[in-house]
């Protein structure tokens, strides 16, 4: 029975308490329910938000804006009745002098003179091309053979050449040399380089038909560390180039570059095995 009335206490406590807070309220103005608030929430309009408009601008009917150098171009392009393109347009002198190296070079490759169907070296180039016995020193991008070595693609220095000397196609270049094996560019060298650094001489090379290069030579196993000394070959083997080793090889006794590293690889082979 203690318990039952200590529930009825607290219900009685409870209710006055509500009856209360409702005065309290009432006394405030503040006696409307929730729902009446958010009727009247939902029946007020928004206020319309600002909307931007945009204007789309045409550009084709807006002139651009020109400065006095192009204007005075297009005006002269228009009395000439060319594009504006074709008119000479200002270069800085750093330019200009790259743009007239290059023209030079392009003319001075070979100076050929079409006769009908027939291209021609001009006496001059021709004389100058004769001259030197070495790698030559006519450039010519479209019948010169590069070298492996030194990369040079100029024309054979050799008078007999009819690719060099006539620009004739089908036939081969006397003055460079062609592996009898793979017939690839690692077996193109030219009359210096196949001396300086092989120890070799052109005429003998011409004479032998089963002439190899050291690419072929070193994997058909005929010389082990006969190797190619150019520097993307010693790039490749992770070796050092060797620069000008010809001086320090003649001065030690030997007949080319190639003899020089075959000693110096065979001596480190050597010293592995012991």
């Amino acid at each position: 029975m203690g318990r039952l009335r200590t529930k009825s206490d607290y219900e009685d406590l409870r209710s006055a308490r509500i009856l209360e807070n409702q005065a309290r309220l009432a006394s405030l103005g503040l006696q409307k329910t929730v729902s009446e608030l958010r009727s009247i929430a939902s029946s007020a309009k928004p206020a319309k938000a600002h909307v931007r408009e945009y204007n789309k601008k045409d550009y084709k009917i807006t002139p651009l804006r020109r400065s006095d150098r192009l204007k005075q171009t297009t005006a002269t392009a228009a009395d000439a009745d060319v594009t504006p393109k074709q008119i000479s347009r200002r270069r800085s002198a750093r330019l200009r002098g790259k743009e007239e190296e290059s023209e030079e070079r392009s003319r001075s490759w070979g100076r050929v003179k079409a006769s009908g169907l027939e291209l021609q070296l001009s006496p001059e180039d021709s004389a100058r091309r004769c001259k030197s016995k070495g790698r030559g020193n006519v450039y010519n991008p479209v019948f010169g053979i590069c070298c492996h070595f030194c990369r040079q693609k100029t024309l054979c220095v050799e008078e007999d050449c009819k690719r060099c000397g006539n620009f004739d196609m089908d036939q081969p270049c006397i003055g460079k040399t062609d592996c009898s094996v793979c017939h690839s560019s690692y077996g193109v060298l030219c009359r210096a380089c196949l001396k300086v650094r092989y120890g070799e001489e052109m005429e003998e090379v011409r004479k032998d038909k089963e002439w190899m290069c050291p690419h072929c030579a070193e994997e058909t196993g005929f010389n082990p560390y006969w190797i190619c000394n150019s520097s993307m070959c010693l790039r490749k083997r992770k070796m050092p180039p060797t620069g000008l080793a010809i001086y320090r090889a003649r001065e030690m006794g030997y007949k080319s570059v190639a003899h020089l590293l075959m000693d110096e690889l065979l001596q480190r082979a050597n010293k592995s095995r012991r």
